[in-house]
This record gives C-alpha cells, structure tokens and sequence, in this order.
C-alpha cells in the first residue's frame, strides 16, 4: 500500500512538471547568450558548502538585455557568524548582439562580477612569513568578468545547445595573474522538464600566484593547473520553479579540497 501511494505521488511529480519558457542564461557557471525575455524576472539562490548561500535576482529589460544582482553570505546554514561577501553587490549586465540563425549562432558580450565559493579579505596578514599584508580579494572561483558568448542549439531529440566564450576579469587580479580566459559547454534537453548541463573553464587567470613566494597561500588558491569541468542537471519542477543540482571541479583542480564541490540552486521565475 505504502509503496503505492509513494509511486503516485512520484507520478503526480513527473506529470505536473513545467518547462523552462526562456533559454538558458547560464548552465553550471559559465553565461551562454540566453538572456531573459522582456517582462521576466527571475530570483536565484545558490547554496554551497560551508553554508554559504549566494541570491541572485535578474530581470529582463528587453529581449536583448539582461540586468542583474547577486550577494553572497557565508554560515548562513549551520553554526557560526553570519558573514557578508562583500559590503556591496556583484552585478551582472548582458546584451544580445546577434540573435541566433540557421546560419549564425547567438553572440552577447556581458559582465558578470559574481565569483564562486568563498571571498577572501583583502589584507591576509598572517600569510607572510615576514609578517607583511598579502593582497588576494578574491573569490575561490574568480568571476568572469567581462566576456563575449556564443550559443547555437541544433534540434536532436530535444534541444542540443553548445557555448563557447572569452573572458577577462577585470576586479580579481592582485595575484598577476590576468590572462585572457576561455571556456565552453552544452546543455542537452532531456524531455521538456528536465536539462543536462556539461562545462569546462580553463581557469587560464586562475593558474599563476605571481605575489611574494614566501607567502603561505597553499591553503587558500593552491591550484592545479586542469581548470574546471562542471556538471549539473536541472529540472522545471513547476511553471515557476527550477531546481539544480551541481558537482564542481570534477577534475579537483582546486587542491585545498579533498573532494567534489556540490551545489543546489533554486530559481524562482515569473513574468509581469
């Protein structure tokens, strides 16, 4: 009987869900060149580990061009002090070029100052050896700055989208390190509720410390030189709610963890 009543409920799931009414405008973290249509909204929260939780709130102001704001906030689950990222909010600012062809694919150019993981403070005096202030203000994952995006999506038993793009962070360089980046992934439509996302960030500004050597920042941006391969699998749980869920650094490039980093992020959705 149990079992059911369990097989219904699990039915009733599967038969009310929604699908997403506009493209992606991200998959794990890299942007594509989805924007959110004119009159939508949409209200973000990315839930991480030590607690972390970073909202997100963007809206479209045309069918070309996206604003947005996020804020992060750590301990904000389990024990400990609430602590703010930063004073301030990031922003996001995306604008369409060239819509999609049959013969061109969708280019923006955009800006996005929301890195991933936790924000290191500015001056870290106790990483010198020599007791001097070393500069980071930086994220785990740094932000993507100002970049350009190509999206084009075939149709091959649901929607195939492939992304590539180039970035360059322009507020996260005092490690010298702040060469041109690159990054690409695809999103494949499973059925009409549920998205496949798959990703790769070379990480080519996040590879190099170029600041005192006798400062310890193993700990803190000890990397490994493979970027970041990312995976995550959405699901339009209703016709205004998406739920995520994310595995990090599958290739563990990020050696100041031993595993994995998971997410869960939720979206709220709605038109006005």
């Amino acid at each position: 009987m149990k079992k059911n009543i369990l097989f219904m409920i699990l039915f009733n799931i599967i038969i009310s869900q929604g699908e997403q009414p506009y493209p992606h405008t991200n998959l794990v973290s890299i942007p594509t060149a989805g924007t959110m249509p004119k009159g939508f909204y949409s209200f973000e929260n990315i839930f991480m580990n030590n607690g972390s939780i970073v909202p997100k709130f963007m809206i479209g102001i045309t069918d070309n061009f996206t604003l947005g704001m996020s804020f992060g906030i750590s301990n904000f689950i389990g024990i400990g002090e609430l602590k703010k990222f930063k004073s301030y909010p990031e922003v996001q600012i995306k604008y369409r070029i060239f819509d999609e062809t049959q013969s061109i694919p969708a280019l923006v150019i955009g800006i996005d100052t929301q890195g991933r993981g936790e924000f290191y403070e500015k001056h870290l005096p106790t990483l010198n050896i020599n007791n001097q202030s070393t500069v980071l203000n930086r994220y785990d994952q740094k932000s993507y700055g100002v970049y350009l995006a190509l999206s084009r999506n075939f149709s091959l038993l649901g929607n195939l989208g492939f992304h590539f793009g180039l970035n360059k962070n322009i507020s996260e360089n005092d490690d010298k390190d702040d060469d041109l980046n690159i990054f690409f992934g695809f999103d494949k439509e499973i059925n009409k509720s549920f998205s496949l996302f798959g990703e790769y960030n070379f990480a080519r500004d996040d590879d190099y410390f170029n600041g005192d050597e006798s400062a310890n920042i193993e700990n803190l941006i000890d990397r490994d030189g493979k970027g970041y391969l990312n995976a995550g699998l959405r699901w339009s749980a209703s016709n205004n709610l998406m739920l995520e869920i994310n595995i990090n650094d599958i290739f563990k490039n990020n050696k100041s963890f031993d595993s994995m980093n998971r997410e869960l992020k939720v979206i709220y959705f709605e038109s006005f």
